[in-house]
């Protein structure tokens, strides 16, 4: 019973963290909206898959290792927030051209891309770790049962995937699209400047 008490209160935290606009939420959109819901879908599955590895090795204790290495951690920040201003200059550069078919666009991206895509962007930001860590810490029992090792990265994939899965259900619909269909110029400019400063917080650690 307080196992489940434990596990139900991880999930509560990583559901808040989870809802939480970032460079994920900004791709799962993209790609569901501008795309097609199946690459938003596998976009979703990329995040998730990211966040469980980051869940593993939270548990594992990555927290004390980046804090005993400043500098490891720094390079992490500053190579994904580099990562995020490139994904922001690409966004930024493909704002005006014309909305492709959905055929050219699925030949464009297939979905094996729209999910390593997911992937890279998620473990792009190393303060995911340090999150996952800090609420295993808080709520974690002094002694970590055996298959939480195992049940907690699949709660990371279950509610990360979970959510971003929604979203792009939701925004593959026909009115959203229609929306960005009508404004893609201003949107994909207003995702790319989002993008940028995502990266340049993570690089200069701006509040």
């Amino acid at each position: 019973m307080e196992s489940l008490l434990i596990l139900g209160s991880i999930a509560l935290a990583l559901m808040l963290g989870a809802i939480s606009p970032g460079p994920t939420f900004i791709y799962v959109a993209k790609n569901s909206i501008a795309i097609s819901r199946k690459h938003g879908l596998f976009t979703a599955l990329g995040t998730g898959t990211g966040a469980a590895l980051f869940g593993f090795l939270a548990v594992m204790g990555l927290q004390a290792i980046l804090l005993a290495v400043p500098s490891a951690y720094l390079i992490l920040k500053v190579c994904g927030g580099l990562y995020l201003l490139w994904l922001a200059y690409k966004i930024i550069k493909h704002a005006k051209e014309p909305m492709e078919t959905a055929d050219n666009s699925v030949q464009t991206m297939s979905f094996a891309q729209a999910y390593r895509l997911g992937l890279i962007t998620q473990l792009s930001n190393p303060k995911i770790a340090i999150v996952l860590a800090s609420i295993f810490t808080a709520l974690l029992p002094k002694e970590i049962p055996t298959y939480f090792y195992v049940v907690l990265p699949m709660l990371c994939f279950f509610i990360d995937a979970g959510w971003y899965s929604l979203v792009a259900v939701a925004l593959s619909a026909e009115g959203p699209r229609k929306v960005y269909l009508k404004s893609k110029a201003i949107f994909d400019r207003v995702a790319g400047g989002v993008m940028t400063l995502l990266g340049l917080k993570l690089i200069f650690g701006m509040k």
